[in-house]
């Protein structure tokens, strides 16, 4: 009786694992990339540098926006332009896996030099279905939210995200923080590695403003460095308030000042969340994959997440 017993939870246990569907998010194979050869000023040195976008394969070489088409990713690679200078800031680049790519995601301090000044600036790797503003202007460049239309929609209703992902997350715990200034200041604190995962449900009111219910929840910090492969990476997505339960984060609940995205009046306004609702329907999925965790302009000059094939397992 037992072994049939243990025979039929064995047949049970591979039916339920051939029932599992998983699928792409659109390019999260991380093999297709756009690379743009923008100019910088002259007043900054006048190179022409590249700057990465995940997308079909292309190669632009003129300062103007673009957005790739079909591709739900955007990154934290800026083409700026402020007060008449227009700079490049990548941090997001392929790099070579195999007979593919994956996405590196790096920590950086960058220096620019304007008429004899040092100007420095600390930016996080960061990979996200959404949209960065292009180019970039001066108020995006002081609150990076501003800049993110965050989120692609969505009205699946998947049980687990799933990516394959390594990580150098430094042990150090002083955290260095910049916004494009002459100095950089050294602050208590260790940055990790980022992976999260939102379902939301979005509508928005008369005036404008965007909510949402939070319908689904994962996330995952990396606290320390991986240097193998995580193949297949798991990471369950739970429905419905999680705030009780006991390895509930602080990075998980609901927030009104975290994501910004475009209203249907073409204004950037934040996503105000005000409850969880697992029952709801999505209209919108936030991915996330960044290099580190902490306030804009602050973080570990150095940490890297590196990342390949971003599924949805159903």
């Amino acid at each position: 009786m037992k072994r049939l017993i243990t025979g039929l939870l064995l047949l049970c246990s591979v039916w339920a694992v051939a029932q599992e569907k998983i699928e792409y998010i659109p390019y999260g194979n991380m093999d297709s990339w756009v690379v743009r050869y923008i100019k910088e000023s002259g007043l900054i040195g006048g190179e022409t540098k590249p700057l990465y976008m995940v997308g079909p394969t292309d190669t632009i070489r003129a300062n103007k926006p673009y957005s790739p088409k079909g591709s739900p990713w955007g990154t934290g690679n800026a083409y700026a332009k402020v007060m008449g200078i227009e700079t490049v800031s990548c941090n997001v680049t392929p790099e070579k896996r195999g007979n593919g790519y994956c996405a590196r995601l790096e920590t950086t301090l960058k220096v620019v030099t304007a008429i004899g000044i040092d100007m420095k600036a600390l930016a996080t790797g960061s990979l996200f279905t959404g949209k960065l503003a292009d180019p970039m202007t001066s108020e995006g460049t002081k609150n990076p939210a501003k800049a993110i239309d965050m989120g692609m929609r969505f009205t699946k209703r998947p049980k687990a995200l799933m990516l394959d992902y390594k990580a150098k997350i430094s042990p150090s715990n002083e955290l260095k923080q910049a916004n494009a200034s002459t100095k950089v200041k050294t602050i208590a604190g260790h940055d990790e590695g980022e992976i999260v995962l939102f379902l939301q449900h979005r509508w928005e009111d008369e005036n404008g403003r965007i909510f949402a219910y939070r319908v689904g929840t994962a996330s995952e910090h990396v606290a320390k460095s991986i240097d193998t492969w995580q193949n297949d990476h798991r990471i369950n997505i739970r429905y419905g308030d999680i705030s009780g339960a006991s390895d509930f984060k602080k990075w998980e609940a609901l927030t009104s000042t975290r994501f910004m995205a475009k209203n249907s009046k073409g204004k950037m306004v934040y996503v105000e969340e005000v409850g969880f609702k697992a029952d709801a329907e999505p209209t919108h999925l936030v991915v996330q994959v960044s290099s580190g965790s902490s306030e804009p302009f602050t973080g570990c000059p150095g940490n890297i997440m590196w990342v390949d094939n971003i599924r949805l397992v159903y």
